[in-house]
């Protein structure tokens, strides 16, 4: 198909899929596609899918429906997650193209030279457990705050996760590696860069999967090494840590943010219960005493900082009691915002085993009690800091006249648009 040359993507899911578009884009950008906004008519749509939840799976559907009545002659192509669990289920979706796995879409470029009109859906795609090696994926200029992917795949076994199988084995980049692209971002003008991974304080395993070798001082590398060695790069102002396990983040990673000028006062620490009981359902390789113990730390050396909190509603056997002790958890906990997920069922996760299984009208109530007590969370924390000047870095979005920042701690800031402050880091009383 070497007369088609545009091409226009949407994303599906977290940061990590960001970063991993925007290499896609700036890929096919050399290979000489034209990007174009999804919206617009394009030669070729590539949807980086999601499959944490079946709303993630019926959105790709919903996507691919719009294609086709805006664009009928258009190809195609799915990648991502969903792509890499069900190939089958996509290819017959009536409008889609090509099916790239985990291991097949950085070859997207010529992938989608040898697509041809007529041709039936192509799978590339392989087991999980053949995919491996690293490839480095970030976001430029799709927003001020870079996501730098650093991590891929995981080795954790939670019983609710596709993940794994979806990504594979946990493989990290090189800290040389990631130091030279931290540079370039810094020298294309990126004041901030966020963190990102699927298990991103299992940093530290090769391409390969296996642990890394010998480096910085003896040790092997890990994540507190990268934090630290990331400090020291010029021009780069600000970073942030997307989503960190909580048995992972250790005491000398808290304590070295809170010393550092670089790294933001801002966790995001998934917790997914407040009941032991159903941690271990879920196969957390923590307690919540454990978790406590770090939002603590955090608060005594940073009273300032940000904590987001990840959390499940309506898992298989969790009780009114159970739920009740996950809400006066995190009530009592000096946490800032939380994200509340719905279980959803998943296919082939241990968590499909564990009854009884809640109501999804129990789980939705659950979760609009989860979401009001992150909202006045919300409210409290920002209260917390009226008054006070913060650093805000503004982006360049321009939203009816308006635009948005973050302070260093994560407090959103919205103000009428003005061009010289796009990509400043701006004094702010909140």
């Amino acid at each position: 198909m070497a007369e088609s040359r545009t091409v226009a993507f949407h994303t599906l899911g977290c940061k990590l899929n960001f970063s991993e578009t925007s290499s896609l884009s700036r890929m096919l950008e050399q290979e000489g596609f034209e990007k174009k906004e999804f919206d617009d008519l394009a030669d070729v749509y590539v949807i980086n899918t999601c499959s944490v939840t079946d709303n993630a799976d019926k959105e790709c559907r919903q996507l691919v429906r719009r294609i086709q009545r805006k664009a009928p002659e258009s190809f195609v192509v799915i990648t991502g997650c969903y792509a890499q669990l069900k190939p089958k289920e996509i290819s017959a979706i009536p409008g889609v193209h090509l099916v790239l796995g985990a291991a097949e879409k950085f070859n997207i470029a010529q992938h989608i030279r040898e697509l041809a009109k007529g041709d039936s859906a192509k799978i590339c795609s392989c087991d999980i457990e053949e995919v491996s090696g690293f490839h480095s994926s970030w976001s430029v200029n799709d927003r001020t705050r870079t996501f730098l992917k650093v991590q891929d795949g995981c080795d954790y076994t939670c019983s609710f996760c596709t993940i794994p199988m979806a990504r594979g084995k946990s493989r990290s980049d090189s800290i040389a590696n990631v130091i030279k692209n931290a540079e370039q971002l810094a020298a294309n003008g990126v004041k901030e860069i966020v963190l990102t991974g699927v298990n991103l304080g299992d940093f530290g395993k090769g391409p390969d999967g296996a642990g890394a070798p010998v480096s910085i001082n003896e040790r092997e590398e890990n994540f507190f090494e990268l934090v630290k060695v990331l400090d020291q790069v010029k021009d780069i102002q600000r970073y942030r840590i997307s989503s960190i396990e909580p048995n992972l983040l250790t005491n000398e990673i808290i304590e070295f943010v809170a010393n550092s000028d670089k790294f933001m006062p801002h966790f995001h620490i998934p917790l997914q219960s407040g009941s032991n009981k159903t941690l271990a359902a879920m196969r957390r390789r923590y307690k919540r005493e454990l978790y406590a113990e770090r939002v603590a730390l955090i608060k005594t050396l940073m009273p300032h900082c940000a904590i987001g909190v990840d959390v499940i509603v309506g898992f298989p056997g969790e009780t009114e009691e159970d739920f009740k002790e996950t809400f006066e958890f995190l009530h009592s906990l000096d946490v800032s915002y939380l994200h509340v997920f719905t279980y959803s069922e998943r296919d082939n996760t241990h968590a499909l085993s564990i009854k009884p299984v809640v109501p999804m009208h129990i789980r939705n109530e659950r979760n609009k009690t989860l979401r009001n007590l992150s909202y006045m969370k919300m409210q409290y924390f920002t209260g917390q800091h009226a008054g006070q000047n913060r650093k805000v870095l503004f982006e360049g979005h321009d939203k009816t006249g308006m635009m948005e920042g973050y302070t260093d701690n994560y407090i959103r800031i919205t103000t009428p648009y003005r061009e010289e402050w796009v990509n400043e880091i701006v004094d702010w009383e909140i």
